[in-house]
């Protein structure tokens, strides 16, 4: 091990970086900070190393081969977690100081989340919050990425160490002279007729409104697609439609009234998740302090 990690460690980031800038090696440097002959001797030393060729011509730039895509997907993350170790190390001299890169969904940008963030700032002072508000696939793939150091997520994702927090319940919304708008309980087999306004595919609850309803017993028809949940409320005001979504995510009288879903799982775990196992100490008194006080 101590030959690989002598020979190789030191040029690996290089590689990682190529890969992400899908093989633009120009731009690969840059991020690093250091010119482009650097950049490429640090992948040809890979090479030779390994005996295995990680690159191949592609126009003005380079293309990473499989084996190059493969090698930066094995790597990245044992790299990032080094990093978090020698931040940590490094910040144990002055824990009150320091950046948490931290996210939250779009349907959190009012209420407890700004709650949290404004005492937890009041209480660390020192301590400086890079906010990034933006749906759930893109907050984890900026926590995969290591551009976010934390992040609420819904659902809980795979492979990322994550703290459950709480549930999020997903009622039906209608119009509120919808005939069924004056129900206590529905099932959702009765929307079957309706027309659907959802989110777009790549988002989790759009995946769960089509598993729902298929368990339900029918294809929900969708006319209408809009990522922002206040935006959807107002089409649902209009007449445009029925949406699941968040309840309470309305105002009283907006037009829209939340009628809640019989039966049992119509909900999303709420998570507090890391995109490292270990933390650096800001961070972690940001994940104990929204740990401790909950959303």
């Amino acid at each position: 091990m101590d030959e690989w990690m002598t020979g190789l460690a030191p040029h690996l980031r290089a590689l990682t970086e190529l890969v992400a800038h899908n093989g633009h090696m120009t731009a690969a440097a840059e991020s690093l900070g250091i010119p482009q002959s650097s950049m490429s001797r640090r992948i040809h030393a890979i090479e030779d190393r390994l005996g295995v060729p990680l690159t191949v011509p592609d126009g003005r730039k380079v293309r990473p081969t499989p084996a190059a895509v493969r090698l930066a997907q094995l790597v990245d993350g044992p790299l990032r977690e080094i990093d978090a170790a020698l931040t940590h190390v490094a910040a144990d001299a002055d824990p009150e100081h320091g950046t948490v890169r931290f996210g939250f969904p779009l349907t959190m940008g009012s209420g407890a989340v700004p709650d949290l963030l404004e005492a937890f700032n009041r209480r660390n002072p020192g301590i400086r919050l890079e906010l990034k508000q933006a749906h759930g696939a893109a907050l984890i793939d900026d926590l995969r990425s290591g551009a976010l150091d934390l992040a609420v997520t819904i659902p809980a994702p795979d492979g990322l160490p994550h703290t459950v927090l709480g549930v999020q319940r997903i009622c039906a919304v209608l119009p509120d002279n919808h005939r069924f708008a004056g129900r206590r309980r529905i099932r959702l087999a009765e929307l079957r007729d309706e027309r659907f306004i959802a989110n777009p595919p790549a988002y989790n609850l759009r995946q769960l409104t089509e598993t729902w309803c298929a368990g339900a017993g029918f294809d929900p028809r969708i006319d209408v697609e809009i990522s922002e949940f206040a935006t959807v409320r107002e089409f649902v005001r209009r007449g445009l439609g029925v949406a699941l979504l968040p309840v309470g995510g309305g105002l009283p009288d907006d037009g829209a009234v939340d009628v809640p879903l019989a039966g049992d799982g119509h909900r999303r775990e709420i998570a507090l998740t890391s995109a490292t196992a270990l933390q650096s100490p800001p961070a972690r008194l940001l994940a104990d302090f929204i740990a401790a006080n909950g959303l």
